[in-house]
């Protein structure tokens, strides 16, 4: 039988036959069967160690190997190079799985809440509690106390200006869909405890992605005192006799982009634990992805800055001010947009102001939608990056559209709903594209090829 440096010295001469040889059945030679068969004439100890050896020798450089179009398959293929990466769960593969579920199924928990609370406000629902438990309590069960909590809210001045004469039924309604909107709050930070708890004590939680964790969690218990510092300035009188009662615009904004935060946090750490490497198969589309990362960025603030000046919009009342398109009545720019002072104001409490803003913001987050559309098109980019970056073509157009439907028809709930899962759901794909676009770890950076080709 050959010595181990022998064997060593005729692997080494033949390895280019080898690669040329499994090249045309695999993308990934060194793994394939029919590699094994090439060493069935050394000893068994040899043979083994031999491939082993065999596996670790580089790639010639012309080597390409071929790419997937199914993101899905990004995720799993993201978790392959792991080497000098710093990975946020310990634990192996299937770790990695069950908590990024639980991430993924508590970031939908927060979009549903989301809805919930739009839902909440354009049924005029939110002032409809006059009081808050930390724990939330149980709901009236007896007509006693059904008597008793409408008594309450008659001293509202929500009750006394706007719902005077509304029967016990109609404040059931208005009741259950605050109480919902409470205890669905109360149940996500159950759903997100529990589990939470249970992958420390399994030790599926590095130190980093506990922090992390930690502080979204504090953020959430937050939320829940946000939201009744909000609701608190609903039963205040209003500064005049002929204003409605209604949430204060800034603390609605406050506890929207809140819950934005949480969201995104949220997302954002799922999609980390279940790719923590970005789609990267070569050196030009990682060169791609760094020229997309730059445009992405701004245009997601931009994105983000129109969802919260939506809340202004939500807090003032605006989307009732002028409910035509793209006038806003007779004219381009109302009269008023600068009636209030100091001038700062007209930005945030001002309706015509407010709405003109809104939409302004809204056609710039189109326009440059269609700008990162258009200038990469050319680009060199994974499949994955192109696919993301159509979608968020395509549920931009669709939300102007909900948003100019909403407008025209006086904001029905089913579209003021819609329009408000729309922003989130634009945000979303903003989110995704980033994440795909995110710098690759070293360590995968030297072991791309320059280019990749389809075979």
């Amino acid at each position: 039988m050959f010595g181990r440096g022998t064997a060593f010295s005729i692997l080494k001469r033949s390895r280019e036959a080898a690669i040329h040889k499994l090249r045309a059945t695999t993308t990934r030679p060194f793994s394939h069967p029919s590699a094994q068969q090439s060493f069935k004439f050394l000893s068994p100890s040899i043979a083994s160690h031999g491939f082993r050896a065999f596996r670790s020798l580089p790639i010639p450089k012309g080597h390409h190997v071929s790419f997937t179009r199914s993101f899905s398959k990004v995720v799993s293929a993201g978790a392959e190079h792991k080497e000098g990466l710093k990975l946020l769960v310990a634990g192996g593969a299937h770790a990695q799985k069950v908590v990024g579920v639980w991430l993924f199924g508590s970031a939908a928990w927060v979009f549903s809440m989301v809805l919930l609370g739009g839902l909440t406000r354009l049924t005029r629902s939110g002032l409809s509690m006059t009081d808050w438990k930390f724990t939330g309590g149980l709901p009236p069960l007896s007509d006693e106390e059904w008597l008793k909590e409408f008594e309450k809210y008659k001293q509202s001045p929500e009750y006394k200006r706007v719902n005077k004469g509304m029967t016990i039924e109609e404040f059931k309604f208005i009741y259950w869909m605050e109480y919902a909107h409470r205890m669905w709050g109360r149940a996500l930070g159950v759903i997100f405890a529990l589990p939470y708890s249970y992958f420390l004590h399994k030790g599926y939680i590095t130190l980093r992605l506990g922090l992390r964790l930690s502080a979204l969690f504090a953020l959430g218990a937050g939320q829940g005192l946000i939201g009744w510092w909000m609701v608190k300035s609903g039963l205040e009188e209003p500064p005049t006799e002929y204003s409605q009662p209604r949430v204060s615009p800034y603390r609605l904004a406050a506890h929207l982009t809140s819950a934005f935060a949480i969201y995104c946090g949220l997302f954002w750490t799922a999609l980390s634990v279940v790719m923590p490497e970005p789609p990267a198969e070569s050196v030009t589309w990682v060169r791609g992805a760094a020229k997309v990362r730059r445009l992405a960025l701004p245009v997601s603030l931009l994105v983000g800055l129109t969802a919260v000046s939506g809340a202004f919009v939500a807090g003032n009342d605006a989307g009732h001010a002028f409910n035509t398109f793209p006038k806003m009545g007779d004219t381009w720019i109302p009269e008023d947009i600068f009636e209030m002072k100091p001038l700062i104001r007209n930005f945030f409490e001002n309706t015509s102001t407010v709405q003109l803003d809104h939409r302004i913001l809204a056609t710039a987050t189109l326009i440059s939608v269609g700008a990162l559309w258009g200038a990469t098109r050319k680009l060199d980019i994974h499949p994955a990056v192109r696919s993301v970056i159509g979608s968020i073509v395509g549920m931009a157009a669709l939300q102007v559209t909900l948003g100019v439907s909403t407008l025209l028809s006086y904001v029905p709930v089913s579209l003021g709903t819609a329009h408000q899962a729309g922003a989130l759901t634009l945000l979303t794909f903003m989110l995704l594209l980033n994440h795909t676009v995110r710098k690759p770890s070293l360590s995968l950076l030297k072991s791309l090829p320059q280019v990749v080709k389809a075979n």
